[in-house]
C-alpha cells in the first residue's frame, strides 16, 4: 500500500513538472516565476513543511498524558 502511494506521488510529480515545462508562466510577476516548474516544488515542499510543523506542534501542545484528568 505505501509503495503503491509512493509511486503513484512521483508520478503526479513527474506530471507536474513536465506540464510545468510544456505550459510556461508566460506573464511572470516576480522573477522566480519565470524558472520552470518553481510553483510545483514551491507547492510540494511548502505542504510537506506545513504537515511536518502542524505534527510537531501538535505533539509540543496539543497532545496531553493519558491520566490528564486523573
Amino acid at each position: 500500500m505505501i509503495i503503491k502511494l509512493r509511486i503513484a506521488l512521483i508520478v503526479c510529480i513527474l506530471i507536474a513538472s513536465v506540464l510545468g515545462f510544456v505550459f510556461p508562466n508566460l506573464n511572470p510577476h516576480f522573477w522566480w516565476q519565470s524558472i520552470p516548474v518553481f510553483d510545483v516544488f514551491f507547492g510540494f515542499f511548502g505542504c510537506i513543511f506545513i504537515i511536518i510543523v502542524s505534527k510537531w506542534l501538535g505533539h509540543l501542545w496539543l497532545m496531553k498524558d493519558e491520566r490528564f484528568y486523573d
